[in-house]
């Protein structure tokens, strides 16, 4: 009898030790929902088909990463305005297109689920677009119309600024009592339908409270979080509150965790504020230089590495807001939407596009199965953006 039961353990043994954590990675679709890769290379110039020294993201390193889909950030501050975020935003696209048309053996515009399959199959990236703040659109809907046919996937109804039809997390948090409007307006609902109807995905990251509950009353459609964290974890405006959460599930939506420090370390903020007081010089003549803040902020850690790496937290925490949303809400509805090259600072050891297999690792390592770690690392916003798009 024994010597009967021995080939069938060994042969479970060896089934659940055949895949490694790498080979599961890289049989999963990864899809980050969330780079701002172009607005820095209008500023820089790099051309990040090829391997970069500096940044985050190029298509050398996602391909090492396993990275399958990229939906990369349009966006623009709010210094721009009507007669000016639309064409920037324009020009950001532009920026895309040009990136595919230089590398047309590594990437592709999709523009729905089965595209997006197929191009995967081909072992190329998948290119897609997120349109980050609703002031791009200038209160026009043929502006909505035209950004997706250009490829827009969704589009983010506020950055921190409010627009006319729809309030942000920073406002309703600091301008609350000054603000004319709380939430959606009957036009924000309206913009929040046509989406719908478009098969364009709304995104709630960055949004207000009750332009998020607003939101869920108003779409019939799931829902994104582009990049967001959990805010029981690190109460910061631009996270999810638990309640917020179980919203975003009950709308069959996906949160995509942020990968920034501040959003998913609660003690972050003031070891980074002491941070840029003691380079403040530099940091200004960086400014100076870039004609850009963020990305002046983010040269300044790169040239003091080892200084910024000691306030950066430990993967393992990015790992527990995972793992939190994924226990109270369930694990169909987490994803993954980094923020590379949109902040100063990554918990350590995710320094680039390559490192996304530790993921991957730290999941399995928590008890996630194949099947779930398949799902947060695509498969949900793949779900979602079927659901979105009919196909």
């Amino acid at each position: 009898m024994k010597k009967l039961l021995l080939p069938f353990i060994l042969m479970l043994l060896t089934k659940a030790y055949a895949q490694t954590p790498p080979q599961i990675h890289q049989k999963a679709i990864l899809i980050d929902t969330h780079n701002d890769i172009l607005s820095n290379i209008l500023i820089t110039k790099q051309d990040v088909g090829k391997l970069q020294t500096t940044g985050n993201f190029d298509l050398v390193r996602a391909k090492q990463g396993g990275l399958d889909g990229q939906i990369f950030s349009i966006w623009c501050g709010e210094e721009y305005g009507k007669g000016t975020a639309y064409a920037f935003a324009n020009r950001e696209i532009d920026s895309l297109y040009a990136l595919i048309a230089r590398n047309p053996d590594k990437i592709t515009l999709v523009h729905n689920s089965k595209e997006l399959k197929k191009v995967v199959k081909q072992h190329k990236m998948a290119a897609m677009i997120g349109v980050e703040g609703g002031h791009m659109i200038e209160d026009r809907l043929d502006y909505i119309d035209s950004l997706a046919k250009r490829g827009m996937n969704y589009l983010t109804l506020t950055w921190n600024n409010s627009t006319s039809w729809a309030t942000s997390a920073r406002d309703e948090v600091t301008k609350k009592d000054s603000l004319k409007h709380l939430g959606l307006t009957d036009y924000g609902k309206r913009i929040v339908k046509h989406l719908n109807d478009l098969g364009v995905m709304v995104d709630v990251s960055h949004v207000g409270e009750q332009t998020f509950y607003d939101v869920i009353a108003t779409s019939t459609k799931p829902v994104i979080a582009s990049h967001s964290c959990a805010w029981s974890l690190d109460p910061n405006r631009r996270n999810m509150k638990d309640d917020q959460l179980k919203a975003l599930a009950k709308n069959g939506g996906v949160i995509c965790v942020n990968f920034y420090s501040g959003f998913v370390d609660s003690t972050y903020t003031p070891k980074v504020a002491a941070f840029l007081h003691q380079h403040r010089a530099e940091l200004d003549s960086l400014t100076a230089i870039y004609h850009d803040g963020d990305l002046a902020n983010i040269r300044l850690n790169a040239i003091y590495k080892s200084e910024s790496d000691k306030i950066r937290p430990p993967l393992s925490l990015l790992i527990h807001h995972i793992d939190y949303i994924a226990k109270l809400i369930g694990v169909d509805h987490v994803g993954i939407g980094s923020d590379f090259d949109g902040a100063e600072s990554y918990p350590l050891g995710l320094d680039s596009v390559s490192n996304y297999p530790k993921i991957t690792e730290e999941l399995l390592k928590l008890g996630y199965s194949e099947k779930d770690v398949d799902k947060i690392l695509g498969g949900n916003v793949i779900r979602v953006f079927k659901a979105n798009v009919g196909k």
